[in-house]
């Protein structure tokens, strides 16, 4: 039996218009949180499905703390950004009664002729987020060297030794260690905006007659690099386009972030701001997808593995500086992920 499901259920039960209704299940996500969907009915006589939905998140209070989703969504909310309003909350027992933003993730949606407006729409609303301060009650963490190292740190920890079995000489250690110092500073030399820290085609929603999409999982927001969402978004873990479309897409942010004042960077040095900051993003990434898998038992994660490592080797080729890292994941690393989990997309499976 789900006691936190029934728990749930009579929670909602107790609001007007939702006296009969039952908790559909919508999803799941990569942490403990989940999500429902019930019917609003203003006459309890109404059949099932035809009223006003809205969505129920469980957030079990000892795995997750629902504080931060609450204040963040409430300031983001009042400052015009597209995140579901709050129409009831009991943090105590970790229910959340949400906006209904429907079920039509962006990744769904994403083809050749759809991908620039849907892109130019995520960015414009990017931009606003970046642009906020935090919330007069909760301040966002910083995204300090203390958190960009531990985030790298998954790299090793979970893909390279726990999942590939790697067991790493000092040589490797020391080019790991040396790579995270470089991409560290990297980050930390950015202008400092405001983050989603995961930003991209599964956590934003296309929505019935908006062309805005619906912004979800921004629990984690911190006060961070300017190209961090940009590059969530753009270098997406689980789709890839070709360079050509990254790049225009890439100047029209920089672009729109310059104007509203969240940067002075010329072209130039915004891309290598953004190709570094790719890479803690995957190293992290990667790192998270094999914890899923051993930890959690989410072992759908790992097919994104090879993608997210790919891009690992196109950036590390790019930097001089990094020539080492670069060989060492081409030659060492990746034919062990391809052994264990197989190819990264060639270049023929790349949306035109």
């Amino acid at each position: 039996m789900d006691t936190r499901l029934q728990l749930l259920t009579n929670w909602v039960r107790q609001f007007p218009g939702f006296e009969q209704c039952e908790a559909e299940p919508v999803s799941g996500d990569a942490s403990f949180r989940r999500y429902f969907r019930v019917w609003h009915h203003a006459n309890p006589t109404t059949a099932a499905g035809d009223g006003a939905p809205f969505i129920v998140m469980d957030a079990p209070p000892e795995h997750e703390d629902c504080e931060p989703f609450v204040a963040i969504a409430r300031h983001w909310h009042r400052q015009g950004i597209a995140v579901p309003d709050i129409v009831q909350a009991d943090l105590k027992q970790g229910f959340l009664l949400l906006e209904d933003f429907g079920d039509q993730l962006m990744l769904g949606r994403l083809n050749t002729e759809s991908a620039d407006q849907l892109y130019r729409n995520a960015l414009q609303e990017l931009t606003l987020i970046a642009s906020q301060t935090s919330p007069s009650d909760y301040p966002l963490p910083p995204y300090d060297a203390t958190l960009l190292e531990r985030e790298m740190a998954l790299f090793p920890d979970w893909l390279l030794e726990r999942h590939l079995g790697m067991n790493l000489e000092n040589s490797e250690r020391a080019l790991l260690d040396t790579t995270f110092s470089m991409l560290r500073e990297s980050a930390l030399a950015q202008p400092e905006v405001t983050v989603h820290r995961d930003y991209h085609s599964r956590n934003l929603l296309v929505r019935q007659d908006q062309p805005r999409p619906g912004v979800i999982d921004f629990q984690d927001a911190v006060t961070g690099p300017a190209t961090y969402d940009v590059v969530s978004l753009l270098k997406d873990c689980y789709i890839q386009w070709p360079e050509k479309r990254i790049c225009e897409w890439l100047e029209d942010y920089r672009q729109s972030s310059l104007e509203a004042g969240l940067h002075r960077a010329d072209p130039e040095t915004f891309r290598q701001w953004f190709e570094l900051m790719g890479m803690q993003r995957h190293l992290k990434a990667a790192g998270i997808f094999a914890r899923l898998s051993i930890r959690d038992g989410k072992h759908g994660y790992l097919k994104d593995i090879p993608r997210t490592v790919q891009y690992l080797i196109v950036a590390s080729g790019r930097q001089p500086a990094l020539r080492h890292f670069h060989e060492w994941l081409s030659d060492t690393v990746m034919p062990r992920i391809e052994t264990s989990i197989g190819p990264a997309p060639g270049q023929e499976h790349l949306p035109q």
